[in-house]
C-alpha cells in the first residue's frame, strides 16, 4: 500500500531542505507518493503532484505579505482544499512559519487522523514564545535543528526531536585543502538585496580607512548571484576608493573564501553559522530600517543576534547592531583580529567548537526515520 505526504515549503532554502528530505523518505518508504507546494527541487523529486510556488511565496516582510494577502488567501483555500481530497497520512511544514502554522491549524481542524510534523522549526522561541502552547496542541512532532530548541518544545508538552542542522551535510561537501592567505579578510554583505544596501557601504568605508592606515591587507567580497556582484560594483566605483581594484568582488565563493581569509565581517544570518564551521574568525554586522528594529526589539527576546552565539549561549563573536555598526568599531575589530594571533586562534577554537553542536552528517535521513516511524 503505498503511503502518501503532502509537504510544503515556502522559501529558496526551504525548497532545498525539501527536497532532501524526500530523496530521504523514497529511500525509507517504498512506493511514497508527494503532493504539495515547494520550489523546482522538490518538483525535479515529487513530480507533478508538487507545486512550484516559491517564487511568488517567498516574500519578506509585513507591507509585502500585505501587498500578496488576496494571493495568499486564495493559495491557502486551494490547498486546504487539495489536502482534504487527498487525506494524506503526513501533513510535512518546513520553516515559513506565516503560512505554515495557520495551515497545520486549518488541517487539524479538517483532518484529525493526519499526522503533523514541522521540519526546521520556526524560531518561536526568539518572537513569540506565547505560540508554542499552541503549536503543542496542533503538531504530533517537532523536528528541530538546533540542540536547546528540543527542551523548549518538549517543556510545552509537543515531541520534539533534535536531528541535527542540515547545513553540516551541506558545509562537508564544500570544505576544500586550501591555506589560509594571512593578508586576506572576507566581505560577506548578505545574499538579499537590502541588506547589501546596507552593510556593504558600511564594509566599503572600513576597507578605506584600513588601507589608508595599513595597505598590507587583501579584501575579498562574496556575492550570492552575478546581479549582486554588479550592484557591489557599482558601489565601489562610487565609493571612489584610492584604488578601486583594492576589494574584489566574486560570485558564488562564500564557502571557499571563508576557508581562505585569516578573518572577515558577516551579516547577520545562517552565514555566521558557516563561518563558524568553516574556522574563519569574524565580526557579526547587523543592520535594518528604525522601524523594523523598534518593532523587533518589542518582539524578541533574546540575548544575542548572532546564531553562533545564541548555539553557545554565551557571546564568542562581536556584534555591531544598528548604530554600533560603524567604520570605526569595525575597523577596530578587524585589526584586533589580523594583528593579535592567539586570540584570533582562540576564536578560531571557540567557533569550531560551538559549530559542532549542530550535529553530525545526515540530518535529513534522521528526519525522514522520524517521519517513517509515524507511517
Amino acid at each position: 500500500m503505498s503511503q502518501s505526504i503532502y509537504i510544503v515549503a515556502g522559501e529558496v532554502s526551504g525548497d532545498t531542505h525539501g527536497a532532501c528530505l524526500m530523496d530521504a523518505l523514497q529511500e525509507q518508504v517504498e512506493g511514497v507518493e508527494f503532493h504539495g507546494a515547494g520550489g523546482e527541487m522538490m518538483r525535479q523529486v515529487g513530480g507533478e503532484g508538487v507545486c512550484n510556488w516559491v517564487e511568488n511565496a517567498a516574500v519578506m516582510g509585513i507591507v509585502e505579505v500585505l501587498k500578496h494577502y488576496k494571493w495568499f488567501k486564495q493559495r491557502f483555500a486551494e490547498m486546504l482544499a487539495e489536502i482534504v481530497s487527498i487525506r494524506p497520512s503526513v501533513l510535512v511544514l518546513i520553516d515559513y512559519p506565516g503560512f505554515n502554522l495557520r495551515f497545520a491549524k486549518a488541517v487539524r481542524e479538517h483532518l484529525p487522523n493526519t499526522k503533523i510534523v514541522y521540519y526546521i522549526s520556526p524560531q518561536v522561541w526568539a518572537w513569540n514564545k506565547g505560540r508554542i502552547p499552541k503549536m503543542a496542541q496542533t503538531l504530533d512532532l517537532m523536528l528541530c535543528i538546533f540542540p536547546f530548541e528540543q527542551e523548549i518544545f518538549e517543556s510545552a508538552g509537543l515531541k520534539t526531536v533534535f536531528t541535527g542542522h542540515p547545513l553540516v551535510d551541506e558545509l562537508e561537501e564544500k570544505k576544500i585543502d586550501v591555506e589560509r592567505a594571512d593578508d586576506l579578510v572576507g566581505l560577506f554583505p548578505g545574499s538579499r538585496e537590502r541588506e547589501v544596501s546596507r552593510l556593504f557601504p558600511l564594509m566599503i568605508e572600513t576597507v578605506r580607512r584600513m588601507h589608508s592606515n595599513q595597505g598590507q591587507w587583501k579584501y575579498e567580497a562574496a556575492a550570492a548571484s552575478e546581479k549582486l556582484a554588479e550592484k557591489m560594483r557599482e558601489m565601489i566605483t562610487a565609493a571612489k576608493l584610492l584604488d578601486q581594484d583594492l576589494i574584489q568582488v566574486t560570485v558564488g565563493n562564500s564557502h571557499a573564501l571563508m576557508q581562505r581569509a585569516t578573518c572577515g565581517v558577516v551579516a547577520s544570518g545562517t552565514a555566521t553559522l558557516e563561518a563558524a564551521a568553516l574556522g574563519m574568525p569574524y565580526c557579526l554586522v547587523y543592520k535594518v530600517a528604525w522601524p523594523t528594529w523598534a518593532m523587533a526589539k518589542m518582539l524578541v527576546k533574546v540575548d544575542f543576534i548572532g546564531l553562533v552565539n545564541i548555539l553557545a549561549g554565551e557571546k564568542i563573536v562581536e556584534e555591531l547592531i544598528q548604530s554600533e555598526a560603524d567604520p570605526n568599531q569595525l575597523e577596530n575589530i578587524l585589526n584586533e583580529l589580523l594583528h593579535n594571533e592567539p586570540k584570533r586562534e582562540e576564536l578560531r577554537t571557540r567557533l569550531l567548537e560551538t559549530a559542532s553542536k549542530l550535529g553530525d552528517p545526515g540530518a535529513h535521513h534522521r528526519a525522514a526515520a522520524e517521519i517513517t516511524q509515524l507511517l
